[in-house]
């Protein structure tokens, strides 16, 4: 007993070995006699005289236990395994094949081939068109299951384009820059067409092209071409969608004459396929796809790379938008800062320096009164003090508008000024070795400005830091 049980699991994994070779042989045989491409034809014609020859000798015992004339439905199962596999004609002729070996070998007068009575001739034609049915039945499994691999390609190289499109758009949605978009779509290009290289080019003004991404078969490769520039002379693709705006195909280097061409030969090219990139109804460039395995890309190459080109061209458009819109906000920020250094230097030579002089003048009037007239020399006080303090107010405005110390000192020293008036303590640590953009001074003074006023109204802070430092051409 205790053999047995130790024995149990090494029953169970062999049982459950030959269940998994069971399934494995099963599908192996279904995909055999379903597949859309028949074997060799040398080969179905040995199979034939293997299963003739040995349906005639099995007979030979049956005859003693199966009616004569139930002999020949022996001959069926040869048939129907040609008929499940190879093409029709060669289901007739094993029919035909089978129907002469049983007589010649299984009918009086045997070795010889007579279909005398009219139950022999009746069997045969019986026979020959259950062969030929079984050979029509199985010609129209094997074409559904063809139709039925092809619609499944189709749908999985959908799939798989939708997929990789996606996950392109996706990256145009983030806003990565046009060059991550470029490689994204070469090493996707590359994936869903199933070819060793893909990339995309841009057109120079010079009439050159240069290839700007692109995905390679080795680093080396990648070293050599990235960024390379390449004459239009001579047959090549670039050269031809440049002159037709449309998408171009080349089956063949062999003959073909240029630079472009010479370097396709040696890296073992053979064939190509590219689509033009059309931005401002302009051909911006093209994304291309080559191939080193023999005979042409497939005929769908140009409709499915046309999907990729147009999310290149949105990458493009996208980019030069938002290049636009910096440039136009850089512009609007710069009037603005103008506008506002021109007020300040309006209200520092006009309005203060008039409020400045009566001042002065008030001051004079005032130490001229004399003595008996007290309520007039109180008076005059009090209006020098008012005209003080709109001073002090409209200076308080101009700094507002453009401090004139930012412009004078530069931002370290106008952000010391902020420090000094913060009611908080500021630690301010200025690693800032040259003068910035008037710009970016401007942005800067007022960021740290509101962050100290709203420090000083809401954080009940103890101290606040203020650090400043330049990353390139950054603050």
């Amino acid at each position: 007993m205790a053999g047995l049980v130790s024995s149990m699991p090494a029953l169970t994994s062999f049982r459950d070995t030959w269940s998994a070779a069971v399934r494995q042989a099963s599908a192996g045989i279904l995909s055999l006699l379903l597949r859309p491409s028949p074997p060799p034809v040398a080969l179905g014609l040995a199979v034939a005289a293997f299963l003739i020859a040995a349906e005639t000798l099995v007979l030979y015992p049956l005859k003693q236990v199966v009616p004569a004339d139930l002999l020949l439905v022996v001959y069926l199962f040869g048939v129907m395994a040609i008929a499940s596999v190879w093409r029709f004609w060669l289901t007739v002729a094993i029919s035909v094949a089978s129907v002469l070996a049983f007589d010649y070998f299984h009918t009086p007068p045997l070795y010889e081939i007579t279909l005398d009575t009219a139950a022999d001739r009746t069997a045969v034609v019986t026979f020959l068109a259950v062969g030929l049915l079984t050979g029509i039945l199985a010609g129209v499994a094997r074409s559904r299951a063809a139709a039925a691999d092809r619609a499944a390609e189709r749908a999985g190289s959908l799939a798989e384009r939708q997929a990789a499109l996606r996950r392109v758009a996706t990256l145009i949605a983030r806003g990565v820059s046009p060059a991550e978009v470029f490689a994204a779509v070469a090493e996707e290009v590359a994936l869903c067409l199933h070819v060793e290289m893909a990339g995309v080019m841009r057109y120079e003004a010079d009439g050159a092209a240069t290839i700007v991404s692109g995905r390679f078969e080795s680093e080396s490769q990648k070293r050599t071409l990235m960024g390379s520039r390449w004459s239009l002379e001579g047959d090549n693709i670039p050269a031809m969608i440049l002159r037709t705006g449309r998408a171009a195909r080349m089956d063949t280097f062999d003959n073909a004459a240029g630079a472009l061409a010479a370097g396709f030969r040696e890296l073992g090219v053979r064939c190509a396929v590219a689509v033009p990139i059309v931005f401002n109804e302009t051909v911006w460039g093209l994304a291309g796809v080559v191939s080193s395995k023999p005979g042409p890309l497939p005929a769908d190459t140009e409709a499915r790379l046309s999907d990729f080109a147009d999310l290149i061209v949105t990458a493009i458009a996208n980019a030069a938008t938002r290049d636009e819109l910096i440039a136009s906000r850089a512009r609007i920020v710069a009037a603005a800062d103008d506008a506002r250094r021109r007020f300040e230097r309006d209200l520092h030579d006009g309005a203060q320096q008039r409020l400045v002089s009566m001042g002065l003048e008030l001051r004079l009037a005032e130490g001229s009164v004399p003595p008996e007239l007290q309520s007039l020399k109180e008076q005059l006080s009090r209006v020098e003090g008012e005209v003080t303090d709109v001073l002090t107010d409209l200076q308080e405005i101009s700094r507002g508008i453009h401090p004139a110390i930012l412009s004078q000192g530069g931002l370290g020293l106008a952000l010391k000024t902020l420090a000094r008036r913060c009611p908080v303590p500021v630690n301010l640590d200025f690693a800032v070795e040259r003068r910035l953009p008037d710009a970016v001074e401007v942005a800067a003074y007022y960021l740290v400005a509101e962050a100290l006023t709203n420090a000083a109204k809401y954080a009940k802070a103890s101290e606040v830091k203020v650090r400043a430092e330049t990353s390139g051409a950054d603050l």
